[in-house]
């Protein structure tokens, strides 16, 4: 956590302009108006921003709302046309341009393939997302760092396959048995969410009592097997923290979430399973590159 200092002042007063960047993108932001809301000059809040994020406030800008397209496109949102006048495009061809140079793949072709990879890196670690940020870190060079965000859920239909055991074993049985159920019936599209529920603590749970549920999100009603069970994750208030590289490293994160944030935050758990988002694929994406969102439900 920041001390109450003078970075820790600016920290806050710039996590006030993300929060509002990313809570209104399809609204006119100009520079002006955001130096206002960080109280500093205009000339003073760029060179500020462009020293703690590594990239000037329109950049960022630009970014963040390209990065919303892609999300968008990978969930089949809207046509590309729309979408790229929603991230202030004149032209589909200045759009396309613009997010091949960044994502390295045309907006048809990341419609296609859904979510197969991260964004690329940034200095300050901030990306979209759809929650509120609510911690600012400053890492060891002085970038910013967004952490936990607050996101609020509907409720999730979902289907899944449990095994119990070793958490990386238990967890390949599940996906192996959810896979070749759904596969076939073409359950896994752009808008699924590949979702994986550890209802145990590793570090206090035998190996062999650990449960793992692999799960699918739900578009409509569906008959399943046996082995495949219909539920529902609850709606509400979760926070979030994205988890880059191996599935091994998730417990670190999870500790970090359990015990550095959530005795500072004011806020509650409830007693809802936690539950992991997958956005890439294991087996085609390299460990270091794998994205794993980690929901922790609040009451």
């Amino acid at each position: 956590m920041l001390k109450l200092d003078t970075k820790n002042t600016y920290a806050a007063r710039m996590l006030r302009v993300l929060n509002h960047v990313q809570r209104n993108l399809d609204e006119p932001l100009d520079l002006a108006g955001l130096a206002e809301l960080a109280h500093f000059s205009v000339s003073h809040f760029h060179r500020v921003f462009k020293g703690m994020l590594g990239e000037t406030i329109m950049d960022h800008l630009r970014r963040i709302r390209l990065e919303r397209a892609y999300a968008q496109l990978a969930r089949g949102e809207g046509s590309v046309t729309d979408i790229a006048f929603g991230s202030g495009y004149d032209s589909h061809e200045a759009f396309s341009r613009a997010f091949r140079k960044t994502f390295g793949l045309s907006p048809t072709q990341c419609r296609a393939q859904g979510w197969t990879q991260l964004f690329p890196d940034v200095p300050s670690g901030v990306h979209y997302g759809t929650g509120e940020i609510v911690e600012f870190l400053l890492n060891d060079t002085g970038a910013a760092v967004m952490n936990v965000r607050i996101e609020t859920l509907p409720d999730i239909r979902i289907a899944s396959v449990r095994q119990t055991g070793p958490y990386m074993e238990s967890a390949e049985r599940a996906w192996k048995i959810l896979c070749g159920w759904a596969g076939p019936k073409g359950l896994f599209t752009p808008r699924t969410m590949i979702i994986g529920i550890s209802h145990d603590d590793p570090s206090v749970t035998p190996p062999e009592q650990i449960r793992y549920d692999a799960a699918i999100s739900l578009d409509g009603p569906l008959e399943v097997q046996p082995t495949v069970v219909l539920g529902t994750l609850p709606g509400g208030e979760y926070a979030v923290i994205s988890h880059q590289g191996p599935y091994e490293g998730l417990e670190e994160t999870y500790k970090a979430i359990m015990g550095q944030w959530a005795p500072t935050s004011g806020r509650e758990f409830r007693d809802t399973p936690s539950f992991e988002v997958y956005r890439n694929d294991p087996a085609t994406t390299p460990p270091a590159q794998l994205l794993t969102d980690i929901h922790i439900p609040l009451k």
